[in-house]
């Protein structure tokens, strides 16, 4: 018995997986009140479109999740979104394939990813600064790629089939009774989670993130290891990109547009710190699912736009508070130790 006890105290005392495990209780409680004023909450196509519209905060959740936990943030990450969307729309409207239009978009969003590393990495300019620059500048793409206007339908050129066939892959597609939406950011998840909780690299984010100058000294490489989480943050830019192009069959230049915050907003609620350091994507999973649960089920209790926006920014800052008042509470056990 005291051996699963002290189990169970190990994977409490995970840095993030008491946050983790508060807004997953969280998730069970919202979800389950609102299913109790609106059994429809309950019905299984709400649950299924539930899962494919918490796949986008999810994926851009997952993105900022990274750069916070290095004690950076990502304001260009909804203008990579609307990039994204423009360039593989535009591309596939002047009859590119698809497959070539989704590998020369991921590539353009890395390469924001690189200028963002570099820039607060290697230059050490102010994250806040350096994502507000290229924030503009991937709008301003998005903007010129099409001629300053969205564009047409992307079926008009590639023909119906090959249109349809990224919208299913993307947007519309079904595996196992589940929107592909859910199981491409499934994947995504998986593999990053691997990546941050299993790797060096992982490791290395971690403690830029705690203490960048003690991480230095560790031998940990700074630029490198800042541009390898900005590079994560624009590989799920680009794909929540291809997933509202797929969606609307066409490329909106507004596509994005705060998107940056709602990764934020995922992230901070799942417990990761905007002050960098600790956090988990398992956090960050239920995060995303309680900002749409709670969304889905104001919605189904004709709540108003405005209502739902103040309740996500109260959680939000109380998320933020709490995790100021933890570190605090810290720092003071270590002072009296």
């Amino acid at each position: 018995m005291s051996t699963k006890n002290s189990k169970l105290k190990q994977i409490i005392e995970i840095r993030g997986m008491g946050a983790s495990i508060t807004a997953f209780v969280a998730l069970i409680i919202i979800y389950v009140v609102f299913g109790i004023i609106n059994p429809s909450v309950f019905s299984l196509q709400n649950n299924m479109n539930l899962l494919r519209a918490m796949s986008i905060f999810l994926l851009v959740g997952i993105g900022q999740s990274f750069v916070m936990i290095t004690g950076n943030i990502d304001l260009s990450l909804g203008s990579v979104v609307g990039m994204s969307a423009m360039i593989s729309a535009t591309l596939m409207v002047k009859g590119v394939s698809p497959i070539l239009a989704i590998i020369v978009t991921i590539l353009c969003a890395l390469v924001i990813g690189v200028v963002n590393g570099i820039l607060v990495g290697k230059f050490k300019l102010p994250p806040f600064i350096a994502t507000l620059g290229t924030m503009f500048v991937a709008r301003g793409i998005a903007y010129m790629i099409n001629g300053n206007r969205n564009t047409d339908n992307i079926g008009k050129v590639i023909g119906t089939d090959s249109a349809k066939r990224f919208q299913d892959f993307f947007y519309y597609g079904k595996f196992f009774g589940v929107y592909s939406t859910f199981w491409i950011a499934l994947v995504i998840f998986i593999i990053f989670f691997f990546m941050l909780s299993k790797t060096r690299s992982g490791r290395h984010i971690y403690a830029i993130g705690s203490n960048v100058e003690a991480a230095k000294l560790s031998g940990v490489n700074v630029v490198a290891t800042t541009t390898k989480a900005y590079l994560v943050a624009e590989v799920c830019a680009a794909v929540v990109g291809l997933i509202l192009c797929a969606q609307a069959g066409m490329g909106n230049m507004e596509a994005g547009n705060m998107y940056e915050m709602y990764g934020v907003a995922a992230g901070v609620i799942g417990g990761v710190s905007p002050l960098g350091g600790s956090g988990l994507l398992l956090g960050t999973f239920a995060g995303a699912a309680v900002w749409q649960t709670l969304q889905n089920g104001l919605n189904m209790v004709s709540a108003q736009v405005g209502i739902q926006r103040i309740v996500i920014g109260v959680i939000v800052v109380c998320a933020v508070l709490l995790d100021i008042v933890s570190r605090s509470g810290k720092g003071l056990k270590k002072k009296n130790k």
